[in-house]
């Protein structure tokens, strides 16, 4: 029996029970916690290497969310019936985390830290991926690994226009706001969310009604790690020598300075590294072989440090942008739509060095994108996919398959157009948006926006309004700070902040917000969301003035579609065995069709003609005929007492009787009657399945041959 030395603690948030749990599970990382609400329950370890990489000028930190299938009761799909691969929600679910924590760990930490976050129960209503981030904290906080933290995440919700903690599941489908938020007790440090047009006040409401409760997650937490903490490991910091960084500043200074003034960010950049390289070789030619190998990497730190003081300072004392804008000054913009010959619809969106190819492509049904995991397996009807090349930024790098940072941004301008895109009863496609950045230097995820919603527009779907967004940043030194307008690569980078708002002319409808220091205040949010709408309503007006309003017609190239409803008794008679049926009116006319379990039935075709056929023929399979109706038919087969027809497209049959193919007596079918024959027919009834018909008094019908006057003496004689 093992003797478990197990700390429990737990809090009510929401009205639910929230448990934190150490001293049972994975004892051999450095910190480990169970967490449990309801019925939704994670492990959260943290382990870290024993030893710094000083080799690294980063900090190597790697955060896996990891969904386990049995977690809701599932068997995962696929051959080999086991997790692959994380699906897109879990890589954002890390990313998020990885977002949170990274600025609370020291400066200059080189030790390989890994989170690894594993649902192990889900059960529909709580979230685990909010859940990951107050678990993960009280790993760390716990553990003996040096963290600024604790922190914790909440997610927001806004249903019947009450702000709700922590809402289910279910609650979030029907609210306006799709909001997690993470802090610690003094400041906001990460935001990620999707909103309905509301507006900035009620954003930043919801925001800090949020934090207020992460305020008591905290306390709580740091009760949990006073409990079951260990003490923190004593590590090596890199940090700088003060006389490598005193040395670069003196001697190099004023040029880095200069350099930075460069409007052109090539030009600029190309300033840096020779700079950097003659910085280099300044040192080289003053230390011996050995020192220069060892000081090399703080050298190459030490002059990004000077460049980060000078650009900031410039900003924040002397109001100077390195390209010459104002504070709130957005890089100049260009819109321009109908860029691609053939495809549905496309738009490149400009702004400064930044640039974005959106296209966008209509499908139908069977183009739907199928999401499987810890929930119910769903089909999304539109999508976003953001490609990052490294032509972008001007590098010779491969090609590779989207990362976490690809991911990241796609799902962040999906998040902004979702608000306006039509549902699927007014426009029954499928939607898929693809951004190509073909120029990078700062916000290409906001580019994207703009991009997609040009493309949209040119593309002829119906999207409710346009939506626009623009990054912004700051520059925080003690008291004084500064919040910019449309920030480029290198502000973003030496900056303090990066804060993405999209939204209509209405109000926002995503939010974004990554920090490098560790927090934020009210008013410095307050400030960069009145900016960023006032840049919003600028760049919509850009767009207005290329293309106003959504196209009335599609593409020439793109899929038409009708919906027909079929009686849900009558699907699989559609479908047929096997889907022999469906494939045979797919063949035959050349369309695509989309059945779905209420029964709408989606035909998609660029020819009107195909298009009716098929209906046509779906009607024929799945009506029933009617009773009085005339139809076409073809006779198939000759009987001494009738004829058989097939009509409605051959899917239904039915008998004429001798005495009800013309209104004169007939003795003979075969004198005028021949099978191939075309025909109308009127449905006279249906009897166990059997279907009567009549030809008697319908015009266009075969007629019966005349008889000769000698005939009809001989049988008057008779």
């Amino acid at each position: 029996m093992h003797n478990f030395d197990i700390k429990k603690k737990s809090i009510t948030i929401a009205g639910r029970e929230l448990s934190l749990e150490t001293g049972r599970m994975a004892k051999q990382a450095n910190g480990a916690v169970f967490m449990v609400i309801g019925g939704t329950s994670l492990l959260a370890t943290a382990t870290c290497s024993k030893d710094a990489n000083m080799e690294l000028d980063f900090f190597p930190l790697t955060v896996d969310y990891i969904e386990k299938m049995y977690a809701a009761g599932k068997i995962p799909g696929g051959f080999i019936k086991r997790e692959a691969k994380p699906s897109v929600n879990a890589t954002l679910n890390a990313r998020l985390i990885d977002r949170a924590i990274r600025p609370l760990f020291p400066d200059g930490f080189r030790n390989n830290v890994h989170i690894v976050i594993t649902v192990l129960s889900y059960d529909g209503e709580n979230d685990p991926g909010i859940m990951a981030l107050t678990a993960t904290a009280a790993a760390l906080g716990i553990s003996d690994i040096p963290f600024h933290g604790p922190v914790a995440g909440v997610s927001v919700g806004i249903i019947n226009d009450e702000i709700e903690i922590y809402p289910t599941i279910e609650q979030m489908t029907q609210s306006k706001l799709d909001l997690a938020v993470a802090g610690t007790e003094t400041s906001i440090v990460m935001i990620e969310s999707g909103a309905s047009e509301i507006s900035e006040e009620m954003m930043l409401e919801a925001t800090y009604k949020g934090h207020e409760e992460i305020k008591k997650i905290n306390r709580f937490l740091k009760e949990f790690i006073a409990e079951a903490g260990k003490e923190k490991l004593e590590i090596e910091l890199d940090i700088i020598p003060k006389n490598i960084l005193e040395t670069i500043q003196n001697e190099f200074g004023r040029e880095i300075s200069s350099a930075a003034h460069l409007l052109g960010k090539l030009e600029r950049y190309e300033a840096f590294d020779n700079l950097k390289a003659r910085t280099l070789e300044f040192f080289k030619e003053k230390m011996t072989p050995e020192e220069f190998e060892i000081s090399q990497k703080h050298i190459k730190s030490g002059y990004e440090n000077t460049l980060r003081k000078f650009v900031r300072e410039a900003i924040l004392f002397d109001n100077h942008r390195v390209d010459g804008r104002t504070m709130d000054e957005i890089r100049p913009i260009t819109c321009e739509v109908d860029i691609l010959p053939r495809v549905h619809g496309s738009a490149l969106f400009t702004r400064g060095e930044t640039q974005s190819l959106g296209t966008v492509t209509v499908g139908v049904g069977s183009d739907e994108q199928i999401i499987d995991g810890l929930e119910t397996e769903y089909k999304k009807t539109y999508f976003l996919h953001y490609n990052f090349p490294p032509f972008s930024v001007g590098e010779a790098g491969g090609l590779r398959p989207p990362g976490r940072r690809e991911l990241g941004h796609g799902a962040l301008a999906e998040r902004a157009l979702m608000p306006v895109i039509p549902d699927k009863s007014k426009f029954p496609y499928t939607i898929r948006i693809v951004s190509e950045i073909l120029e990078s230097n700062g916000s290409s995820s906001m580019a994207t926006v703009c991009s997609g919603t040009l493309a949209l527009m040119a593309a002829g779907v119906p999207i409710k309004k346009p939506v626009a967004g623009i990054a912004n940043g700051l520059i925080l030194e003690g008291d004084k700070f500064v919040v910019l307008t449309d920030i480029m690569g290198l502000e973003d980078h030496l900056g303090d902040m990066d804060f993405k708002v999209t939204g209509t002319d209405e109000g926002i409808t995503a939010m974004q917000m990554d920090i490098k220091i560790e927090g934020i205040t009210k008013e410095i949010m307050t400030i960069a969301l009145a900016k960023a709408k006032t840049a919003r309503l600028y760049i919509l007006d850009q767009i207005k003035k290329t293309i106003n309003t959504t196209r009335k017609e599609l593409s020439p190239f793109a899929p038409r579609i009708e919906v027909i409803s079929i009686p849900t008794d009558k699907i699989g008679e559609l479908i047929g065995p096997g889907g022999k049926m469906i494939k045979r009116i797919i063949e035959e006319t050349g369309v695509q069709i989309n059945i779905d379990d209420d029964g709408s039935v989606s035909v998609a075709s660029t020819s009107r003609e195909a298009m009716d056929n098929a209906i046509e023929i779906i009607h024929a399979i799945v009506d029933v005929p009617t009773v009085g109706k005339i139809y076409e038919g073809v006779v198939f087969r000759i009987e001494s007492y009738g004829v058989f027809v097939k009509f409605m497209s051959g899917f239904k049959d039915g008998m004429v009787h001798i005495s009800n193919i013309h209104t004169s007596r007939v003795s003979r079918i075969e004198d005028f009657i021949k099978i191939g024959d075309k025909v109308k027919v009127q449905l006279m009834g249906i009897d166990k399945g059997k279907i009567s018909l009549s030809m008697k008094g319908i015009e266009g019908n075969p007629e019966p041959p005349k008889q000769s006057s000698k005939n009809r003496e001989n049988k008057e004689e008779n």
